[in-house]
């Protein structure tokens, strides 16, 4: 069967797709559609189309490599019987580990230091230390304690000794260590927010104007989860007002970041472009983890992480009418 790549993945994702026996194929620049169209499966790492099902007639499985399925038109998908999966936690101790580097280089201003060193000499880079501090004793506070989220307060918590408060809906999965806090309270108690949590109807829009006005005039916001989350012209007009110390930006509710996009003006703001997940280690896992998950489904078999549960039996039927064997039972 055909597998079709919306992106290119790790080479030891591609082999395992091969040796199953599937086709594998990178859509070219502009050639997404045609692709589709004769696609079994797709391993997806951009948008999808919300129509798919009517792009891609022979599709059984959408397979997100690495953990946000906000990608993939997950109703659609369902309605006509096509597995969606992903790999979860795959990414975890990458984006997590990112997030302790930006609150690093917002502490210690090690980046702008070099910059001032090169350019300005040693007196000049040095002086930066005079607003330096360090991240032991400060209150850390991550939305959305899911995989990253505990990985983050593990390091956070036990490695700088850090007071972590976490908000999730099920307050009872909380990970030791980790405080319980309303939305209003660990907005308003925290030195770093740190957004980890998916983009779902829930989650959109709602870092608001009002709860970053409950943010310490000091304190920064890291966003590591999608620009939506965040109501992007309440966070500016934070910024651009000096109410909040900074943002940490890995994501924006349009990619690429626009290159004369108001936020690259700005001088208290660290942007990076939606890099925090992408390790070598990180992509390894989740181009292998992704292929797996393809082969299963393209075999009649269930996947590990099955997002849309409901669309199995469904999913059986759509094989036979295109022709495969009966799927494995559950």
């Amino acid at each position: 069967m055909l597998v079709a790549l919306t992106d290119p993945i790790d080479p030891a994702g591609e082999a395992v797709l091969r040796e199953a026996g599937h086709e594998v194929a990178l859509a070219p620049p502009g050639g997404l559609d045609a692709l589709l169209a004769r696609a079994e499966a797709v391993v997806v790492r951009r948008q999808l189309p919300d129509d798919l099902c009517a792009r891609a007639p022979r599709l059984l499985a959408a397979v997100r490599q690495g953990v946000g399925v906000d990608m993939i038109p997950i109703p659609d998908c369902t309605a006509h019987g096509v597995l969606v999966a992903n790999v979860p936690g795959a990414n975890a101790d990458s984006v997590a580990e990112f997030a302790i580097g930006q609150m690093l280089a917002i502490a210690r201003h090690a980046e702008a230091m070099h910059a001032a060193l090169l350019s300005e000499g040693w007196d000049k880079a040095r002086a930066r230390t005079a607003s330096a501090f360090e991240l032991r004793g400060r209150t850390l506070g991550i939305v959305g304690v899911g995989a990253v989220g505990r990985r983050l307060a593990e390091i956070a918590g036990t490695g700088f000794r850090m007071r972590v408060l976490g908000h999730r809906r099920d307050r009872d999965a909380l990970p030791p260590g980790v405080d319980y806090a309303s939305l209003e309270t660990l907005f308003a108690e925290s030195d770093f927010v740190v957004l980890a949590c998916p983009l779902t109807d829930e989650t959109r829009g709602l870092v608001s104007a009002a709860l970053l006005a409950r943010m310490r005039p000091g304190a920064w916001l890291l966003n590591l989860a999608r620009g939506a989350v965040v109501q992007e012209e309440a966070l500016l007009e934070a910024l651009r007002a000096g109410r909040i110390g900074g943002a940490a930006l890995d994501v924006y509710p349009v990619q690429p970041l626009a290159p004369d996009h108001r936020l690259r003006a700005l001088p208290n703001v660290l942007l990076t472009p939606h890099a925090a997940g992408l390790s070598r280690e990180a992509v390894l896992r989740m181009s292998t983890g992704a292929a797996e998950a393809v082969v299963q489904i393209l075999r009649g078999g269930r996947p590990r992480s099955l997002v849309n549960p409901e669309a199995w039996e469904a999913s059986r039927a759509r094989r036979r009418s295109l022709g495969h064997a009966e799927a494995a039972t559950a």
